[in-house]
């Protein structure tokens, strides 16, 4: 007989998950995790060696390294002339500056200029009322006809007095009298000329000139506008633009070689630049020194004057000014971008052999004398000598190089860094062309 299973008795449990399934699976995963790992390491570690890793030219080996050859660049000093300039910041001011004011009282009635327009010497600007002082001028006319007439009067009278005393008709005292009349007549009529002068002088002062020639600035006064003698502003205001002057100042240590050019008569060349000291403006000529130095600064102005034709320079603009004082003829000459510089001071790396094999460059200190543009004067090297031009960086004293040929990488081989800054180059077949318009390495 089968026993019944109770009827409220839970189902058979099923088994529970065996732990040990998640630790297989993690240990599916965790190689591929450390493989992934080493593997970027290694990609990471071969970029930066490869970054760090220098790109050496077979041909050039790095600074002194093996015993390789840098390919470099070379150019010739040259022996040519030179200009010496003094660079200032200048000023233009101009030649003369008139502000004119009314010498007498009254009301504008005309303003006879345009702003701005270009005056002669002469030209009517302003005028004043003249009314009041036409009528000085009638009142001075009038009083100087009446005391002439009285000093002619006086005058006759002296003469009958003469006749009379010649006769003994009236005494000495009263012919005395009389002259004296006619001498005091003869000052009131002096003063009476002066005082018509006056009024004369009064009346001129009501049109007011121009006293040079130059430009007006703007309208200062109206038709209508009351002005006083003792006013502080100017009714108009004329600046000369035709000539010029700038005034600018240098160290008092030029002072010597300045006055030595001056002293035998040399007229010394300015020109006034853009701010970029690129473009010349105008050129003047250097017209005189001031008669100290300024004791806080150590400085010098000096003034140049421009005939400023073409009005190009215009008052109180600021320019570049730069002297010409002299120029060294026959000196050794270099581009600026061969000249290095250290602690010591200047130096350029000399190519010692000038076979094709087994040339070297050497150290050799020079002295800056003066600069123009791209070029200066050096000191201390012959012209002809062949000088580096490029990869400064990896060049040694002792170092050896090999010179780049035509066509070989840059465009710099065969031609003369001076010639390039003076715009001519020279191909391989010996003709001159002008520089090419895209920029050099």
């Amino acid at each position: 007989m089968d026993k019944k299973e109770p009827t409220g008795a839970a189902p058979p449990n099923e088994p529970p998950p065996s732990p040990s399934s998640d630790t297989q699976r993690r240990h599916h995963v965790w190689p591929w995790v450390v493989g992934a790992l080493l593997v970027l390491l290694l990609l990471w570690l071969l970029v930066g060696r490869h970054k760090q890793a220098p790109v050496e030219n077979p041909r050039a080996g790095g600074r002194g390294g093996m015993g390789q050859a840098v390919v470099i660049d070379t150019t010739n000093a040259q022996k040519g002339d030179i200009n010496v300039f003094i660079n200032a910041l200048g000023t233009v001011t101009p030649y003369y500056t008139v502000s004119n004011k009314t010498r007498v009282d009254g009301q504008i009635v005309k303003v006879l200029y345009k702003e701005g327009q270009l005056v002669h010497q002469g030209d009517p600007l302003v005028e004043i009322d003249p009314a009041p002082f036409e009528a000085a001028v009638y009142q001075s006319q009038g009083q100087l006809a009446r005391d002439e007439a009285l000093l002619e009067n006086a005058k006759l009278d002296l003469n009958r007095y003469q006749e009379a005393f010649s006769k003994n008709a009236i005494p000495k005292q009263q012919l005395d009298t009389q002259s004296s009349t006619v001498h005091q007549y003869e000052g009131i009529v002096q003063l009476d000329q002066g005082q018509l002068t006056n009024a004369l002088v009064q009346l001129n002062y009501c049109h007011i000139t121009a006293p040079i020639t130059g430009r007006v600035g703007l309208r200062l006064v109206d038709p209508g506008n009351i002005v006083h003698a003792s006013d502080n502003s100017p009714i108009v205001v004329i600046t000369q633009l035709q000539p010029i002057t700038t005034i600018f100042s240098v160290a008092e240590d030029f002072l010597p070689e300045i006055q030595k050019q001056l002293k035998q008569g040399k007229k010394l060349q300015v020109d006034a630049l853009d701010r970029s000291q690129q473009k010349k403006i105008a050129s003047g000529v250097l017209e005189t020194l001031d008669n100290q130095i300024d004791p806080t600064t150590g400085t010098l102005k000096l003034k140049a004057v421009f005939t400023n034709e073409d009005e190009t320079l215009f008052p109180y603009q600021f320019v570049n000014a730069r002297l010409l004082v002299d120029t060294h003829r026959g000196v050794t000459l270099l581009p600026n971008a061969v000249i290095q510089h250290n602690a010591q001071g200047a130096y350029v790396f000399v190519v010692e052999s000038k076979e094709s094999t087994n040339q070297t460059v050497a150290i050799k200190s020079v002295e800056v004398v003066t600069t123009e543009g791209e070029i200066s004067e050096v000191e201390g090297i012959d012209p002809g000598t062949v000088v580096a031009a490029s990869n400064f960086t990896r060049l040694t004293d002792g170092g050896k190089v090999t010179v780049r040929t035509p066509g070989e990488g840059r465009q710099r081989n065969g031609t003369n860094a001076v010639e390039r800054a003076n715009g001519d180059i020279k191909s391989p077949s010996g003709k001159k062309n002008r520089r090419p318009a895209t920029n050099s390495d």
